[in-house]
């Protein structure tokens, strides 16, 4: 027997073809509530998408702890054998929603973890930088990558006026151009948390941590020839490749490593360890295994599971905290913000966002859209003396904590020794990339360049690019130059 079509509440519905009206000739009748109900809840099918990392693609898989790192965190995710649920969002980060997998463009990395202490999201990208150090120009970095607001375009000029004057941004627009400014799939890009993070063990102490997710299918890119031809081919490329592997049971993967600082290091390391602009040497702190991460089930529903997602640096666990980076003190409020414009004051609620393996006691009521509350016998409020939850500072996340002046200032970061905004990209050209990358580099820069900067930016360009690596430097105007002149060039790359 076919399963009748019913209403949102459940009630048989008449005629699933044909409105109610007033004769055949006749008006559409206001009281047929279910065709009244089908277009409203047409009309509001989208939730605004996300200023930033409108369009991504996403999975679940699990977390499988490889290697003790108890000494460092007492994080019950992170403990020898342990395993953890997890979800996933990839995605770009100035494109919208409609926009091609394949622009030049970061990647976002977001990682939830379904732990019994709550969740704990780890919010980053697939560069260990970012363009910014401090929140408060995140709003004119990110409207600077957006398009203009006469004709609606994006526009290279407005990118470059952006990056050449904030020289911080050189060591991520280095990563941009390079080769990982394109990945060849999401399955074959690093992860990094980006940002220093606090970790706590069981005696109290703390370290300073950075993440990396490691492919393990290797990293590969796509040129940018072949990344402006699937972007008319298949706007999509990258997120139908995430669920066709796994679909297909080949179940990408990814190692876990940490940098680990002791805190006493910090002040003294020649880099400001907390600048997000900056990474820390490899040879310095050596990355340390922490297990294997797998995806292994596409979403049942890409809007349920993918588009309400909400990721928030704002959740940690015990054993995991904050630390001096002013990015990541920014986006603890601006994430959880972001959400509750977004998809709602309860987004908590939502499937991809419900705790699974944690119990809520919570004091929060009410609002738009809320399913779970609690009995009507716990109290509202707290302090109570009726049974209802109350703080337990030993149970709580205590990474909130670490010495600092209590002066008010509007100040950068200290400088440390080898600080500086041109120094960790020209190392990243010199000595990281080889021969054909840094070709690719400067092939890149100058079709980028070519779509549109004009002076006074331009000058500031090669005077960006000098800074970052004089030969580089020279290259690029050269490139442009002659571009400008008629000769040959690279198509313009999207961006």
């Amino acid at each position: 027997m076919t399963k009748p079509t019913t209403t949102n509440t459940g009630t048989p519905v008449e005629s699933d073809n044909e409105s109610l009206t007033a004769g055949t000739q006749g008006p559409i009748l206001l009281h047929d509530h279910y065709l009244i109900e089908k277009l409203a809840q047409f009309n509001r099918e989208r939730v605004p998408e996300r200023i930033v990392h409108a369009k991504g693609a996403g999975a679940y898989g699990e977390l499988v702890v490889t290697n003790d790192v108890s000494r460092y965190t007492k994080a019950k995710l992170f403990q020898p054998g342990a395993r953890t649920e997890s979800l996933v969002r990839f995605s770009t980060v100035a494109g919208e929603q409609g926009s091609p997998d394949t622009w030049r463009d970061p990647r976002g990395f977001a990682v939830k973890f379904y732990t019994e202490d709550g969740n704990y999201d780890l919010v980053g990208n697939n560069t260990p930088v970012f363009f910014i150090k401090d929140p408060i120009k995140f709003p004119d970095f990110i409207r600077s990558q957006k398009r203009l607001p006469g004709n609606g375009l994006r526009d290279h000029n407005m990118q470059w006026d952006f990056w050449t004057l904030r020289p911080e941004t050189a060591h991520q627009v280095t990563w941009l151009m390079g080769d990982r400014g394109i990945p060849k799939t999401y399955r074959h890009m690093n992860g990094y948390g980006s940002h220093t993070y606090q970790w706590i063990n069981a005696a109290g102490e703390r370290f300073w941590v950075k993440y990396h997710f490691k492919t393990d299918q290797g990293v590969d890119y796509l040129t940018q020839a072949d990344a402006d031809r699937i972007a008319g081919e298949n706007a999509d490329y990258h997120r139908k490749d995430l669920w066709d592997a796994i679909e297909r049971g080949e179940f990408p993967s990814w190692t876990l490593h940490v940098q680990v600082m002791p805190v006493a290091e910090a002040e003294s390391y020649r880099f400001n360890p907390f600048d997000l602009t900056k990474v820390w040497s490899h040879k310095d702190y050596p990355l340390i295994e922490v297990g294997k991460w797998t995806l292994n089930r596409n979403p049942a529903n890409y809007f349920v599971d993918i588009e309400q997602a909400a990721f928030e640096p704002s959740n940690v666990v015990p054993g995991i905290g904050y630390s001096p980076d002013k990015m990541l003190l920014g986006r603890v409020f601006a994430y959880a913000d972001a959400h509750r414009y977004r998809i709602g004051t309860n987004y908590a609620q939502l499937p991809p966002n419900l705790p699974r393996a944690a119990q809520v006691n919570s004091y929060s009521k009410e609002g738009a859209m809320r399913y779970f509350y609690n009995d009507a016998n716990v109290p509202v409020y707290a302090p109570n003396s009726f049974g209802g939850p109350h703080a337990d500072p030993a149970q709580a996340p205590d990474g909130g904590l670490w010495d600092f002046e209590p002066t008010m200032v509007r100040a950068g970061y200290l400088e440390h020794a080898e600080d500086g905004d041109f120094t960790q990209p020209g190392t990243l050209v010199r000595e990281v990339f080889n021969d054909e990358q840094r070709d690719r580099l400067v092939s890149n820069v100058v079709g980028h360049v070519l779509g549109g900067v004009q002076e006074p930016v331009l000058s500031r360009v090669f005077e960006y690019w000098t800074k970052v690596d004089p030969e580089i430097g020279k290259r690029i105007e050269d490139g442009v130059r002659a571009g400008l002149d008629g000769a040959p060039t690279p198509p313009p790359a999207q961006g």
